[in-house]
C-alpha cells in the first residue's frame, strides 16, 4: 500500500506541479529578452529567486518561476531572461525556456511513479498467489 501511495503522490507531483511549470517556462520562449541580475538569492528550482532588469524604461523586480534551473545563484550574478511584454513580472531564465529543471523533474517523477505502480502490482499479485496457495493446502 505504501508503494501505491508513493506512486500516486509522484504522479500528482508530475501532473499537477512540474508539468504546468515546464509548460509555463516554454511559453516564455517567444518573450522579450533582457539582461538581468539576481536580486534575491534562494533555491531557484523552488521559485525562491528574484531578478532585476529593465523593461519598457523601468526597473522590474520579478520572481523566477518554480522549475527554474541555475541552482542557488549569488546576488548580483548576471543572466539573460525572457519576459512577457505586457507583464514584465512574468519572467524566466533564457536557459530555462526549453522547460528547464521542471521538465527534467516531470520525467523523473513520472518514471518513479510508474516504478512504484509496477512494484505495487507485483506485490499484490504475489500476495494473491500466496493466499491462494495457503487455501489449497
Amino acid at each position: 500500500m505504501a508503494s501505491l501511495g508513493l506512486a500516486l503522490l509522484l504522479a500528482a507531483l508530475s501532473a499537477l506541479v512540474m508539468l504546468p511549470a515546464a509548460r509555463h517556462l516554454v511559453s516564455l520562449r517567444s518573450g522579450e529578452r533582457a539582461q538581468a541580475t539576481v536580486h534575491t538569492s534562494g533555491a531557484c528550482l523552488a521559485g525562491q529567486c528574484q531578478v532585476r532588469f529593465e523593461a519598457g524604461g523601468r526597473t522590474v523586480v520579478a520572481d523566477l518561476p518554480v522549475g527554474s534551473g541555475g541552482g542557488k545563484s549569488a546576488v548580483g550574478a548576471r543572466l539573460t531572461v525572457r519576459y512577457q511584454p505586457d507583464n514584465p513580472r512574468v519572467v524566466a531564465r533564457q536557459a530555462d525556456v526549453g522547460g528547464g529543471g521542471a521538465a527534467a523533474l516531470t520525467v523523473v517523477s513520472a518514471v518513479a511513479s510508474l516504478f512504484f505502480l509496477v512494484l505495487s502490482i507485483v506485490a499484490a499479485v504475489h500476495l494473491a498467489r500466496r493466499r491462494r496457495a495457503d487455501r489449497i493446502r
